[in-house]
């Protein structure tokens, strides 16, 4: 089944706008022959491209279209909401606020120069 993404460009700052791509992906021949060669009415322009008809609707500057399957980084939301390092800090309930959130503060600076191999 086909896939559709979204493929941020360079920022215009000439229209100040967020130029993107549609990428479509693992599209099977007879969808990729009706975005190729397929044609959509417009009653302004009559009949005209499929791929410019979507592209004018949707905004976007290109329409990408791929068999294989196509991984845009950008759109990795898996492993961008996969922690790169868990801590777990404790520290003593009944210090102060200021105790205890600096007992937390010196957690997390070991932890860190523990997982970045420096010292504290």
């Amino acid at each position: 089944m086909a896939r559709i993404q979204i493929l941020e460009l360079p920022y215009d700052t000439k229209t100040d706008e967020q130029p993107f791509a549609v990428v479509i992906d693992q599209v099977d021949e007879a969808t990729f022959q009706s975005l190729a060669f397929g044609t959509a009415y417009d009653s302004d322009n009559g009949q005209r491209p499929l791929r410019e008809a979507l592209k004018a609707d949707l905004g976007a500057r290109a329409i990408l279209c791929f068999e294989d399957t196509i991984e845009i980084p950008a759109n990795d939301v898996v492993s961008a909401a996969e922690p790169s390092m868990v801590i777990r800090v404790e520290g003593d309930a009944d210090s102060s606020s200021a105790d205890l959130a600096d007992q937390i503060r010196r957690g997390i600076e070991r932890a860190q120069a523990a997982h970045y191999g420096r010292t504290v």
